[in-house]
């Protein structure tokens, strides 16, 4: 946490949003942000804090279809061995509250439990990529709940093996979430949200990896997210405070988190 607090004062005074009046519109988008850890779908990715980035190039004049990248790194060193680092690629289609995306994950820490440790092996029996559908759709503005379904559909981690320990078939771990904003527009917000996981391919001890494989439907996320923004040197900045618990694991986690621009 003190590693947090120390990155984020000195990096925000040199912060600062230039005049684009007399610029034209580019086609690339780049963000960042730092939080406390990293959850993920229930589950706790890192429990270093992290920074993290993303970049991405418009396709269309829409701006409804974009190519990027997406990575995080852990604000730790190697000493215990749990240096996370992330590198990820996406295409995603979004317009009129729908989303549909393919993202390819590459997290460098499951080296540990995969044999290739090569950013270019995709061989199903041993890349360490994981290929994720992400689709969500926002209901109108009088009801607006987010439905959000993700798929992963090919990937070492989320595969089978035979009792050679050969790869035998994709397990396609599926992730469901349902999120509701229950404050908005307000000085401080909240949204809250439930995610269950199941896969279509399994076999008893072998389920989702979202949960604790016991059983193949799982409530593996719930929580709530407050989210405000404060004024730091003359700018606004977002930050949220989201409370997390994994019914299935038995586990709850908080997490701060703000975007720097």
């Amino acid at each position: 946490m003190k590693k947090f607090i120390k990155i984020g004062l000195l990096v925000l005074p040199f912060i600062s949003y230039a005049q684009t009046d007399s610029l034209k519109q580019s086609p690339l988008e780049f963000t960042a942000g730092i939080q406390t850890n990293h959850l993920w779908r229930g589950l706790i990715i890192s429990d270093k804090p992290m920074v993290s980035a993303e970049a991405s190039l418009s396709l269309n004049k829409e701006k409804s279809l974009k190519l990027g990248v997406w990575g995080g790194t852990s604000i730790s060193n190697e000493a215990d061995g749990t240096h996370y680092k992330e590198i990820d690629y996406f295409l995603k289609y979004e317009k009129n509250n729908l989303s549909i995306g393919v993202w390819d994950l590459y997290n460098s820490r499951r080296e540990a439990y995969l044999g290739a440790n090569d950013i270019y092996e995709y061989a199903k029996s041993r890349t360490k990529h994981i290929i994720d559908l992400r689709t969500s759709y926002q209901l109108p503005e009088k009801f607006p709940l987010k439905i959000e379904a993700d798929v992963f559909l090919y990937g070492s981690a989320d595969a089978l093996y035979n009792d050679n320990g050969d790869y035998d078939k994709n397990k396609y771990s599926t992730y469901v979430e349902l999120s509701y904003p229950f404050i908005k527009n307000s000085t401080v917000n909240l949204n809250g949200f439930v995610g269950s996981a199941f896969v279509f391919n399994g076999k008893e001890g072998n389920y989702s990896l979202y949960g604790n494989g016991e059983n193949n439907f799982q409530v593996v996320n719930v929580g709530v997210t407050a989210s405000k923004n404060i004024t730091v040197f003359n700018k606004k900045l977002p930050v949220s405070m989201t409370t997390m618990w994994n019914p299935t694991s038995k586990f709850a986690r908080i997490q701060i988190a703000t975007t720097l621009f």
